[in-house]
């Protein structure tokens, strides 16, 4: 029996100009780059410009995904723009997106999961396209993390950087077979919110009228981050009668160099197999995702046909897994 499949035509991102080395970030808190780098394998970050806001660099990657994929701006009509850092408190990033790619019928709106968004952004386009309320969807994760950074908390302010990436996603019939199939084949997600003091924002329209710093506790999100992702992938692969040595590639969350190892070796997945760039632009929270798809994509490892987990976790606590074909 054919099934509606979202089908990933393109993939795109973009990094702001400036970079943060680790030695920039030693001129302003007590660090080191043999510091950062043994804890979290980053060696530089990007930061957006003075005047350069999310929708700026959503923009930028989604008309990079549009040209990947050969496909017009007008043809789409959903937008899931996943984000903790929009323009404005309202309307939504996504809708600036929208009229910046040109685009006037259809739906768009913004997402918020943080580091978990972009899966959460799927998962919810994947929803849109297997049910018939849309056809082509552009998903996207854009961040300016640095504007919520406290700069004299060494803890933190290492960890994150600024950027963008997005897919293209298309409603395709195939015949139903997940060894053949492309396209999104399972998503599961979840949240506990027990735990939102671990990681948040200690601001907000409602509770203190100040946008507010980042702030967490650095080992709690390392110890759950191994620790809990594990049963939406161990679903993913139940869901599909697939295994660890099925895979392609892993392509997590990319967060800290230790929490993708770590994860891997709970999963039993080979680190050849582990897509890895939080190095080139630390802590992108809903933009690391698309932003490490893509480089696998350009330099040629990502082919028609593999199969690949993309997985992540975020604030609240939120965790989810995808598992698509290319």
């Amino acid at each position: 029996m054919s099934l509606t499949r979202s089908v990933v035509l393109g993939c795109g991102s973009y990094l702001p100009e400036k970079v943060l080395t680790n030695d920039d970030l030693a001129k302003i808190v007590d660090t080191s780059d043999d510091w950062i780098v043994q804890r979290t394998g980053i060696k530089e970050r990007h930061v957006a410009a003075e005047g350069e806001v999310t929708s700026d660099l959503a923009i930028a990657a989604a008309r990079a995904a549009l040209a990947h994929a050969n496909v017009a701006a007008e043809t789409i009509d959903l937008i899931v723009l996943a984000t903790s850092t929009p323009d404005n408190t309202f309307p939504a990033t996504a809708v600036t997106v929208q009229a910046g790619l040109g685009i006037t019928t259809g739906v768009a709106f913004d997402l918020q999961a943080v580091c978990s968004g972009f899966v959460f952004a799927m998962t919810t386009a994947d929803a849109y396209l297997r049910t018939g309320l849309a056809k082509r969807a552009l998903v996207i994760g854009a961040e300016t993390f640095s504007r919520i950074l406290d700069w004299n908390d060494r803890g933190t302010c290492v960890l994150f950087g600024d950027g963008a990436g997005a897919v293209v996603l298309e409603a395709q019939e195939m015949p139903g077979d997940v060894k053949s199939d492309r396209g999104v084949l399972t998503c599961h997600l979840r949240s506990d919110g027990r735990h939102k003091e671990k990681l948040y924002v200690d601001g907000g329209p409602s509770s203190t009228q100040t946008t507010g710093h980042l702030r967490m506790e650095g080992r709690e999100v390392f110890k759950h981050a191994v620790g809990m992702v594990t049963d939406v992938i161990h679903d993913a692969f139940a869901a599909t009668g697939t295994t660890a040595d099925d895979l392609d590639w892993f392509v997590p969350h990319q967060a800290n160099r230790r929490i993708i190892d770590a994860s891997a070796k709970k999963l039993g997945i080979a680190p050849e197999k582990c897509v890895v760039t939080v190095d080139r632009h630390g802590n992108t929270s809903a933009a690391s995702i698309p932003l490490a798809l893509d480089a696998a994509i350009r330099d040629g490892r990502v082919k028609a046909g593999d199969l690949i987990m993309l997985e992540a976790m975020g604030g609240g606590f939120t965790w989810g897994s995808v598992l698509v074909r290319w």
